[in-house]
């Protein structure tokens, strides 16, 4: 167990969660927000921030988790247009708030990466990096990566052309090319400036410097 949950517990809490999300930068497809509460007796198989890991070693690990007795997981999902509705960063929010109420039993605290988080229902600590500190924050993010990746595949089949499966929405040039050809689909993010200046030129949301990560 890394040393934040250890800490954490000498407070006594129990029942610790994990929060991240990923998602806030792609044109397309929702955020994803996952809650992970570890088994006290059962150390999480490996985990590491899912950004440092490959995409066959992240499915795996997220297939052990899901396996892992006594695991406690929430997944929450906010779409585009509810994402063009209320802004990304709103969007962000609320699908921690939704994973955090979707897990089985309620955990009494949670730790978040990244920077705090409004009104979320129970004691938080905000973790800079946090998905490379904490054990359950590791392993929220390979479940909300995971979750989202599949999300996007599917995606793919019913929105041919734009090739989500390989980008995941984010704005690669295959993307912006499909974009350009296609117009945009029902899970394009017209807000976000990208698709927003190819569609008309109109309104658009923040631009972020991660559009092009995974």
């Amino acid at each position: 167990m890394f040393r934040f949950e250890a800490e954490v517990r000498k407070n006594g809490f129990t029942a610790i969660a994990g929060v991240d999300e990923v998602g806030r930068g792609p044109l397309a497809g929702p955020v994803v927000a996952a809650a992970v509460v570890l088994p006290d007796d059962c150390p999480a198989p490996g985990v590491n921030d899912s950004k440092a890991l490959s995409a066959k070693r992240r499915e795996l690990l997220a297939r052990e988790l899901h396996d892992l007795p006594g695991i406690n997981i929430g997944i929450g999902v906010v779409d585009a247009p509810e994402i063009d509705r209320i802004n990304i960063l709103q969007a962000t929010y609320q699908a921690m708030r939704m994973a955090l109420r979707q897990c089985a039993a309620p955990p009494d605290f949670a730790l978040v990466d990244g920077n705090p988080v409004p009104d979320l229902p129970l004691p938080t600590r905000s973790i800079v990096r946090g998905d490379s500190r904490s054990a359950s924050i590791a392993a929220a993010s390979i479940i909300a990566k995971v979750t989202r990746d599949q999300m996007m595949s599917e995606y793919d089949k019913t929105y041919e052309g734009y090739h989500f499966a390989d980008h995941k929405g984010y704005g690669t040039k295959v993307h912006l090319d499909a974009l350009r050809m296609l117009g945009p689909c029902p899970i394009h993010r017209r807000s976000f400036a990208p698709v927003s200046r190819i569609v008309n030129g109109g309104y658009r949301q923040l631009e972020f410097d991660f559009y092009r990560t995974a």
